[in-house]
Formats: structure tokens, sequence, C-alpha cells
């Protein structure tokens, strides 16, 4: 039973990416054979934070400088020798940079290695669009045998780095720099393969996972406001995807809404769609990146830029509600 943040859980906010490196020390001290891999952003990654909690520790981590594709490989290797490798970085240098590596080396081959790439999406903010990556769930999910992994919170990202410990084979876990609210309780434990219902409705299903899991709960409010009843789903396994809860959904409300901080191209709205194509085709709307590359600016004003927060979300469902 997965228990959900109490409201005053939820008024603290965490990055996701604040888990990378404080997961894999507790790893490392149950035992768990973790080594971390980073291309000099250590301190950022959070890393850094796995290699200061011991001496042992401090030898696990292997910097190969500002050199992605060198450390996919060097993360392959240690696997080979038994190593569980997790990776560091961006995730525009971790997956852009490093994709044929990743496909050719790690996912061709299956070895065990976890790309845990951190500043993804637009909430990267005043970097810009060079380094606001909006294409790796696509990159990730076209994979045969990759795992994919969009955490919504602290919480769900140390589960998320904790299950890709467990799973055997390629996996990818997207985290973000920006903090946001607590939408799991402590120690809440998930489950690859799962989506969960956060909130139940009967008017339209929201689908999102990520950091728009906030605007969805958000959108939900304002939407029972005027009356419509809103079921939100996270999908933060977007591989495996969950099709069976989303089904379910989608047969009880006639409507869908997707949302991801991400290009609509090939990521969790894709998933979602081509899931309700073949099972049972259901009026849809997608919020998110359509075809752009991001700017420079805060995390909320890009948010609302490009029609990413809570308010593009409600009118989304108010389109597909009305028709």
């Amino acid at each position: 039973m997965v228990e959900f943040a109490t409201p005053e859980q939820a008024q603290e906010k965490k990055a996701t990416r604040a888990a990378f490196g404080v997961t894999l020390a507790e790893l490392a001290e149950e035992g768990v054979p973790v080594v971390a891999v980073d291309a000099d952003l250590s301190g950022s990654t959070t890393t850094a934070k796995f290699a200061k909690a011991s001496d042992d520790n401090a030898k696990r981590l292997f910097n190969c400088g500002i050199a992605e594709q060198n450390m996919i490989d060097v993360a392959a290797g240690l696997s080979l020798a038994g190593q569980i490798a997790f990776t560091g970085s961006f995730a525009v240098f971790g997956t852009g940079r490093a994709y044929d590596q990743i496909r050719n080396t790690v996912a061709y081959s299956g070895l065990n290695v976890k790309i845990c790439p951190t500043h993804a999406g637009v909430s990267v903010g005043p970097d810009g669009g060079s380094h606001q990556m909006l294409e790796d769930v696509a990159l990730m999910r076209e994979l045969p045998g990759m795992t994919v992994l969009v955490p919504a919170d602290y919480e769900a990202a140390r589960s998320s780095i904790k299950l890709a410990a467990k799973t055997d084979g390629p996996v990818y876990v997207r985290m973000g720099r920006a903090a946001v609210p607590a939408v799991y309780a402590p120690g809440v434990e998930l489950e690859v393969g799962r989506a969960y219902v956060l909130r139940e409705g009967t008017d339209v299903t929201i689908v999102a996972n990520g950091v728009e899991i906030r605007e969805a709960l958000l959108a939900a409010d304002e939407l029972a406001e005027r009356g419509i009843s809103a079921e939100v789903i996270d999908a933060f396994c977007v591989k495996p995807l969950d099709e069976e809860t989303i089904l379910a959904s989608a047969r009880k409300t006639g409507r869908v809404v997707v949302a991801e901080e991400h290009s609509k191209f090939g990521g969790l709205c894709s998933a979602v769609a081509e899931t309700l194509a073949l099972n049972h085709p259901t009026r849809c709307a997608f919020v998110a990146m359509n075809d752009k590359f991001g700017k420079s600016g805060s995390f909320e004003e890009l948010m609302s830029y490009f029609g990413l927060d809570s308010k593009a979300i409600v009118e989304a469902v108010e389109s597909i509600v009305a028709k």
C-alpha cells in the first residue's frame, strides 16, 4: 500500500536529484555493489554525497571528466566486472551526447548500467534551451530492454534509484534540478510497471509524471471548483507502462489529458496515446513541449510560457470536456 505525503509533508520541497547520492550511499551501506560514474558534475548531480559517506565510497566514485561517452563506456566495463554502475551528468549530455554508447554498448549488450541524469527538462531554468533536455525519455524509451522511470518527488526518486539497483539490465532514471513539493510519504516503495492513482475522479483522467504531477494536482483542485471531477495518475514508470491502470481510468472517464515536461513526441504522451489507440480509443489532449526548444528563464516563468503549468492542464481538460 503506497502512502502519500500529508499536507504538512507536502510543504517541504526537495529536488529529485537530491536523492541520488544519498540513496547510493544507503545502498552501499547495505552491501549492494554500487559504483558511481560521473562527468565532472558530482556536486550538481549529488554523487559527491555518495563519495563523502565513507572512504570506500570515495574509491567507488569515478570522475571521467567532461566526457560522457567515456563515462558510459567506463560504467559498462564496471558492470561487466560485477558492479552495479550508476552514471551521473546532466540529461542533455548524459543522454544526447552519449546516445551512441548507451545504445550500442549498454542497451545492445543488455548491461547492468543505470543511467541517472539530473537537470532534465525546462526546470533547469536559466541554463537555457541548450541545457534543457526535452527528448531524453523518447530516446531511452525507444531502446529495447531499457526501463524508464520519471519520479515526481524526492521520495519517488529515492525509490526509483533503489528499483534501478534491483532491476537487471539498463534502467533510466530522469531527475530534475528544481525543488518540488512532496507527493509520497517518506520511505515509499514504488514498483516497476505500476502507475499510481493520486486522486480519484469521474469526468477526465490526467496522466502525468515528474514535475507535472504537482501541476496536475493543482489543476484537479481548480477543475473541482468548476464542477469537473479529475482523476490524477502518476505514470512514473513510462516503460513498462501500467496499461491496466490507465485503461481502467480511461474507460471510466472517457477523456484523457497527458502532461509531461518533455516533447510531446515519443515520451509519456506517445506511450499513453499508443496504449489507448490499440486498446480503447479515447478523446485525448497533450500538455507538453510542442515541437520547440526551451529558453532561459525561471522555472515558473518557463512552465507558464511553454504552456506546461496547471492553467494549461485546466484548459486542455476543458477543451475535451466541451466536445
